[in-house]
């Protein structure tokens, strides 16, 4: 919108800084003020017949036209602004600043189109003439990405952080992940670790990292190395507990190091902790110490920390204890709640609030890498 709204004043400007008529100055910037009240309040079809008509007032105002194209393509007609923007491309005595900016454009139209290798072509073309072009070097990660060419995608990251982009670092970790996961798949271990290095002196802070590593340490039998990776991942974020907590407690539970797990418990439930903490201590403490000490403690932690997950397990956890006798309203509880947790979405978006049932690392809506978090809600984990 801000970049139309630019485009329909600089329209206006330089009919000014031409020897135009009062008059028709005063018609365009009337025509302005219209359009800027229309773009606002996201009126894009009344603002598309106004940049018609500054086009009809000035054919040759290359932004004008660019601006068109952006809306066409914002109101889905891709064709129309395909069109528009081919048109451009091919125009002669077009300077190259606004060629390379037309061609961008048709890009991205191809690129709304599904026409990713049309899209691809254009943006190559692009970085031959300007090898500094962010807009070029971002679609084509986006393309990359789609086609999870994990190789390509990365170099265009790379060099977009050289150009100083901003954002890039978590893109860049991401990248390396998905290409030590698909060292992992062919049994390349040293791969593996070089790309969660990378990865790590890209974004220290990348929680994908150690969770990865503690994976790969657990899978190949060393569960005290995978518990330290497990233990790192809860210091970055603790709301990811909900991915570590159960493979956690096993390699404790295999080390024989008791007194450390209850150590963690004692740490993560210190201040108000995710439920997945509460259902794992409550888990721990049927197998340790009994049924009656782990429904004492759910029932508690239930009244500290209320959640359906929590709610479902303790009707489960009374429903299964012999010589209940609310053993058939419980069990229709517990219907009711696991319906209620089939329709949660755990995990959501902080960039755009896209929720979903499984961790996703990049936002199937917006595209964003590391985005995705672990709720804490009443209806959460």
């Amino acid at each position: 919108m801000l970049a139309a709204a630019g485009a329909l004043g600089w329209a206006i400007g330089r009919q000014r800084g031409t020897r135009k008529s009062g008059e028709r100055v005063s018609q365009l910037s009337r025509v302005y003020f219209r359009g800027l009240n229309y773009l606002l309040n996201e009126q894009q079809d009344k603002a598309i017949e106004l940049f018609l008509e500054i086009a009809e007032v000035d054919a040759d105002t290359v932004e004008t036209q660019l601006a068109l194209g952006t809306l066409f393509r914002r109101r889905g007609e891709v064709e129309r602004a395909i069109r528009l923007h081919q048109g451009l491309v091919t125009r002669p005595g077009l300077s190259e600043e606004h060629r390379s900016q037309a061609v961008l454009e048709l890009g991205e139209d191809y690129m709304r189109a599904g026409l990713l290798d049309r899209a691809e072509t254009l943006f190559t073309d692009v970085l031959r003439v300007d090898p500094g072009s962010r807009g070029a070097l971002r679609h084509l990660v986006s393309i990359y990405q789609s086609e999870r060419e994990w190789d390509k995608a990365l170099a265009c990251a790379e060099r977009l952080r050289v150009l100083g982009a901003d954002s890039v670092a978590v893109v860049i970790a991401h990248l390396q992940c998905e290409l030590a996961e698909r060292a992992a798949q062919t049994g390349d271990d040293a791969g593996f670790h070089r790309h969660l290095d990378a990865a790590s002196a890209a974004d220290p802070d990348c929680v994908r990292v150690p969770l990865l590593r503690a994976a790969r340490a657990r899978a190949n039998g060393d569960c005290r190395s995978a518990a330290g990776y497990y233990e790192r991942v809860v210091a970055c974020d603790r709301l990811f507990v909900s991915e570590v907590v159960e493979p956690l407690l096993d390699c404790y539970q295999r080390l024989g190091e008791l007194q450390r797990a209850e150590q963690f418990f004692e740490h993560m439930l210190d201040s108000t902790p995710p439920v997945a903490v509460v259902l794992g201590k409550s888990g721990w403490l049927r197998r340790h110490q009994g049924p009656e000490a782990a429904l004492a403690f759910l029932s508690d932690g239930l009244r500290r920390w209320p959640s359906i997950r929590g709610l479902s397990a303790l009707l489960a956890m009374i429903e299964n204890t012999p010589g209940s006798d609310a053993r058939v309203a419980l069990a229709a509880v517990t219907a009711v709640t696991t319906r209620l947790l089939e329709r949660a979405q755990p995990y959501r978006c902080e960039r755009c609030g896209f929720g979903a049932k499984a961790l996703h690392w990049q936002c199937p809506s917006c595209k964003s890498w590391g985005s995705m978090r672990p709720i804490s809600l009443l209806v959460g984990l």
